[in-house]
């Protein structure tokens, strides 16, 4: 029964990925989430006069968390599902605005989260294509709301219904400073729902955040090694709108939220919301504006709210930028900034993001790939005899950022893994990733159908790595290189690591990618077919013996004889030849559709599976008696099949054992099944254009019986 719903998941892998190509996915028309449509469930509900209850994300325990938030959790008991109009007189979804002070933290350790969004009130544009216009508690309120999250190169709309977490009459999590502004509480259950429950936001990277909301790439700035031009850097990105945050590292568990003496606090994540310069004392001197998510605790240094700096400037800018209120957010002069904090976070803007009017443009490409366990989870170049396997991503630089100066070319890789967040509960968390940069050798410029294998790692340094391999969710890193060709290998730290993951190429001048794969091709040897009188007497005599009184050898009688013999080889592992595996050995070689083999047929799969057994033990390099799923790929080739990523993916799922090993029987099997479906969309394929077209009947045959 497994294969057939395997392979209803693989076309269902192959529709979404047309459907990608048609627009699907794009702010505009973003997939539905769980496959529920707001405007249809909106309609549904005013119709039937109650309001919207969501039962795919339940007022139930499982939604708020599984460990710190589960249901025996001090943190959770006595908590009640109400909606904003139970609790509060006039509940208002947005109030002149979505405005920083809107977002206050709650019990939840998201300020990753809440210093994202705060950066994100402060672009327009950018706020609406994550909280839709048109929502509200007044006229047509449903109990129904809805928010866009752009995930893994897509955006996708959330549904959910207004009945918030709440204890002793407040919000439990998040909230707004007055009280009676419910938005952010909201966008905060929509995200909750995206990545299973509350708890699953616990503790984060603000990056994370800002792409979610933008679909932008995030670059990391350590602050002790911060660039020369760094305060520029940050003034054209709030210029040009992108997101920044930032944070201050912590030296031990003790150190988590911790106050230092001028109110900073350690391990949590603030938002850069402005920069500006202004004249004091003579010297102009640059200035940062920062927000604590909690809406309060203030920096009390040099520049603060109530710093005696703000006397000596001139009255006009400083009734500009002072903010007296205990609101979260604070000036402090520019090179505090570098002593006191020990990260920034930056978001670049895609061009999809980017207003119109704006000049920067980025060029970017967007890969999905897959680790797999025995076939693509190769591991890091620590690895060499899996390193191969990762998957391949080409890049061609062809315009230096300024032929005059320099022949480099500027470009930023990303590299994010998939869906951790929901396996928390699973107890999984992120992978270790990162990736390797190599230059393509010449022999194979303008290659596209090659995936570089394991000899060409053993003899070739990368040009460029990710500073390093990191357990976050995104590994991103901006290079410099001479026009040329590249490869780029995306890794998990071990091999043997599942995990999902996207990678984005961005340049600032045009560059192409791809992905590098093997062309599926089949170069099998030449079959010679002898005529009986020219059969080695001493097989016919061991034929007959073996077909009996029919003069045929059916699929029983195949399963008989192949098991008797294959038990005589003792350095083979196997559990034996199924009868499946024999039906299709026959499927294969009969040529007159008796069902059974005849002498001649028996003869040519006879003297294939003596060809099989020789590749076999090539290929079985430790003589163990099977073959790891690394040493199938390169005995694949030698048989005379490549395969690209995807089908290497499918065969190892089918034909290894539990340890991913193949024993004698599946690696048999699988070659006649290659060669059963080559030979058959080769005959089918009468214009030789490699597409043939079938009807049902026929897809149904072909698939039944190959």
């Amino acid at each position: 029964m497994v294969e057939p719903i395997y392979a209803t998941g693989m076309a269902v892998k192959v529709r979404s990925q047309r459907d990608r190509d048609e627009g699907l996915g794009q702010n505009h028309n973003a997939v539905k989430f769980l496959g529920q449509d707001f405007e249809s469930l909106r309609a549904q509900t005013a119709r039937s006069g109650r309001l919207f209850e969501d039962q795919l994300f339940p007022c139930a325990a499982s939604s708020l968390g599984f460990n710190e938030l589960g249901p025996r959790s001090s943190k959770t008991y006595g908590v009640r599902w109400m909606r904003p109009t139970e609790f509060c007189k006039r509940p208002e979804f947005i109030v002149d605005g979505a405005t920083r002070t809107d977002i206050c933290q709650g019990a939840l350790g998201d300020c990753w989260l809440l210093a994202a969004i705060a950066s994100l009130t402060l672009n327009d544009n950018l706020l609406h294509r994550v909280v839709p216009h048109g929502q509200s508690f007044g006229h047509g309120y449903c109990g129904i709301f809805h928010f866009q999250f752009w995930q893994f190169g897509e955006w996708v709309e959330v549904v959910i219904d207004d009945r918030l977490p709440v204890k002793d009459g407040k919000l439990l999590f998040v909230h707004s400073a007055e009280g009676t502004e419910f938005w952010s509480a909201l966008l905060e259950k929509a995200y909750a729902k995206l990545n299973g429950c509350y708890e699953a936001l616990s503790g984060g990277s603000t990056s994370e955040g800002f792409e979610d909301f933008t679909g932008g790439v995030t670059e990391m700035f350590e602050l002790r090694k911060a660039p020369p031009d760094l305060y520029s850097i940050i003034s054209r990105a709030v210029e040009r709108g992108s997101l920044l945050g930032c944070s201050i590292d912590i030296t031990s568990t003790r150190d988590m939220e911790a106050v230092t003496f001028k109110k900073l606090v350690k391990g949590h994540a603030y938002s850069v919301t402005g920069v500006d310069e202004v004249v004091y004392r003579g010297n102009l001197t640059k200035l940062v504006r920062i927000r604590n998510p909690w809406g309060e605790v203030e920096w009390t240094g040099a520049w603060s709210d109530n710093s005696r700096e703000w006397d000596n400037i001139d009255r006009s800018v400083r009734s500009r930028l002072q903010n007296r209120s205990e609101d979260g957010e604070f000036w402090m002069a520019f090179n505090d900034f570098l002593r006191e904090f020990s990260r920034l976070e930056l978001c670049n803007l895609t061009a999809d993001a980017l207003q119109n009017t704006q000049m920067k443009k980025w060029s970017s490409s967007l890969y999905q790939g897959e680790w797999r366990r025995g076939s693509t989870a190769g591991g890091c170049r620590n690895y060499p005899a899996t390193f191969w396997l990762n998957p391949q991503f080409k890049l061609v630089l062809q315009h230096p950022d300024n032929a005059n100066q320099s022949p480099d070319c500027s470009f930023l890789v990303g590299l994010m893994q998939k869906d951790r967040r929901k396996k928390r509960r699973e107890g999984k968390d992120m992978e270790t990733i990162g990736f390797a940069v190599y230059e393509v050798p010449r022999e194979l410029a303008g290659s596209s159908g090659v995936h570089l294998k394991r000899e060409f790692f053993l003899t070739h340094a990368s040009s460029a790595r990710s500073e390093l391999f990191i357990n976050l969710r995104e590994v991103s890193s901006r290079l410099r290189l001479p026009a040329g060709e590249y490869v780029i290998v995306p890794s998990t730290f071990e091999p043997h690591k599942e995990a999902d993951f996207v990678l984005r190429v961005f340049s600032e001048k045009p560059a192409d990618s791809e992905e590098l794969d093997d062309d599926v091709v089949a170069n099998l040897p030449k079959e010679t077919w002898l005529d009986e009188s020219q059969i080695d007497s001493g097989f016919k005599s061991l034929f007959r013996q073996l077909a009996g009184p029919d003069m045929e050898i059916s699929i029983t009688e195949l399963q008989t004889i192949l098991n008797r013999i294959i038990s005589k080889h003792k350095d083979l592992k196997t559990d034996g030849f199924s009868k499946e595996a024999c039906r299709s050995m026959v499927n294969l070689m009969d040529s007159d559709g008796s069902g059974k083999l005849g002498l001649t047929e028996f003869h040519i799969l006879w003297e294939k599976i003596k060809r099989y057994l020789t590749v076999f033990r090539e290929f079985d390099l430790d003589k163990s008696g099977s073959m790891s799923s690394y040493e199938m790929r390169m005995a694949l080739e030698s048989a005379g099949f490549k395969l690209t990523n995807n089908l290497f993916q499918l065969i190892i799922l089918r034909y290894t054992e539990a340890d991913m090993s193949v024993d004698f029987d599946n690696f048999v099997t699988c070659l006649v099944r290659l060669e059963t479906m080559y030979k058959t969309f080769q005959t089918l394929d009468t214009d030789n254009d490699k597409i043939i077209s079938v009807n049902f009947f026929q897809w149904l045959t072909l698939t039944m019986f190959a």
